[in-house]
């Protein structure tokens, strides 16, 4: 089996999956995603920090759609950081962080049409709140959409 995350299966790896991800991928993500909505924050409402908004939107998206692997952020991950990191000690599950993404995806978006209607607060507030978010990925390996996810599945269970 093999991950777009880390290649080869693991032989010492806990329950995996060909789509189990290693976490510290979503983690170097979710700090260039830190980076992306801090210099948007910093530039919006002009058009370096909508546009920058923008494709953190389409990242968003591709990430809900087709899974955090597949995107730019894992590309840089799988090729330049994870051959230089020991094996994970746990794997993830693609899941919560695919609804992660989605959650990602509505504050961002709801940012920047803030921005593109002239609302600065709402796109300010928005991209700020998906900032938090991605910062407690990066900095403490709190994935709040994750936890949310969990909680609607074991609310649904």
């Amino acid at each position: 089996m093999t991950s777009p995350y880390f290649g080869p299966a693991l032989d010492d790896a806990p329950t995996r999956t060909s789509s189990s991800v290693d976490p510290r991928g979503p983690r170097f993500a979710a700090a260039l995603t830190s980076v992306v909505l801090v210099v948007v924050l910093l530039t919006a409402p002009g058009p370096v920090g909508v546009v920058l908004l923008a494709l953190q939107v389409l990242l968003f998206a591709l990430g809900a759609a087709a899974g955090v692997q597949h995107g730019p952020w894992a590309i840089v991950f799988r090729r330049l950081v994870r051959p230089r990191l020991a094996p994970p000690a746990e794997l993830e599950d693609p899941q919560p962080l695919r609804f992660a993404q989605a959650v990602g995806l509505v504050f961002a978006g709801v940012g920047l049409v803030g921005y593109l209607a002239g609302l600065g607060p709402i796109g300010a507030v928005a991209t700020g709140l998906a900032l938090v978010a991605a910062l407690l990925n990066a900095v403490a390996g709190l994935c709040l959409g994750c936890e949310v996810y969990l909680l609607l599945r074991r609310a649904t269970a």
